[in-house]
């Protein structure tokens, strides 16, 4: 019996992967690959986000936080907004045409592709936080459940949680 030469796929992908999904990396190490997928969209490191949240610059600062209800339930950038990263609805936004857009998830990947989405609706000024909530939150920077600042994130699922340092990493609900 001949095996397609596609069998081994799979596994290579994995164990390329699993270097970078088992060692306390950094979700900036996704950058390139994201980038691949969607090399039109503009990045923010968290040092020039964080400065421009404390001295209120640019004047129409817009976050959007890509990620699902519970993850945002859990914690988020401070004045952020939420968008369904699968069902976004970018009219109901209504974007000032003056605001500067950073959007956010995890690490990267669902917030890029929004910011894809909100560039080709027109929005100008937009840009994808390099490494997502991840690397905010694990540089010491502050998260938010509504107006109260703590500690944990939601780690996505047991796998891209490793990007999150340990000790900020909320429960995941139990699976059955």
């Amino acid at each position: 019996m001949k095996l397609s030469p596609w069998l081994g796929v799979p596994a290579l992908v994995l164990a390329l992967m699993m270097p970078c999904l088992t060692h306390a990396q950094s979700a900036t190490s996704l950058k390139p690959v994201i980038s691949a997928r969607f090399p039109d969209v503009q990045w923010i490191d968290s040092a020039t986000l964080s400065r421009w949240m404390k001295h209120k610059a640019p004047k129409h600062l817009v976050l959007l936080d890509a990620r699902t209800k519970a993850e945002f339930a859990v914690s988020h950038l401070r004045g952020a907004r939420r968008i369904d990263p699968d069902a976004p609805d970018i009219k109901s936004l209504r974007i000032p045409p003056d605001a500067t857009v950073v959007v956010y998830c995890s690490v990267g990947y669902r917030s890029a592709d929004i910011a894809h989405q909100l560039m080709g609706a027109g929005i100008g000024k937009v840009y994808n936080l390099e490494g997502g909530i991840f690397v905010w939150a694990n540089e010491g920077r502050p998260v938010y459940r509504d107006k109260k600042r703590v500690k944990l994130v939601h780690p996505y699922d047991k796998i891209w949680g490793r990007f999150l340092h340990e000790d900020l990493r909320a429960p995941l609900p139990e699976t059955k």
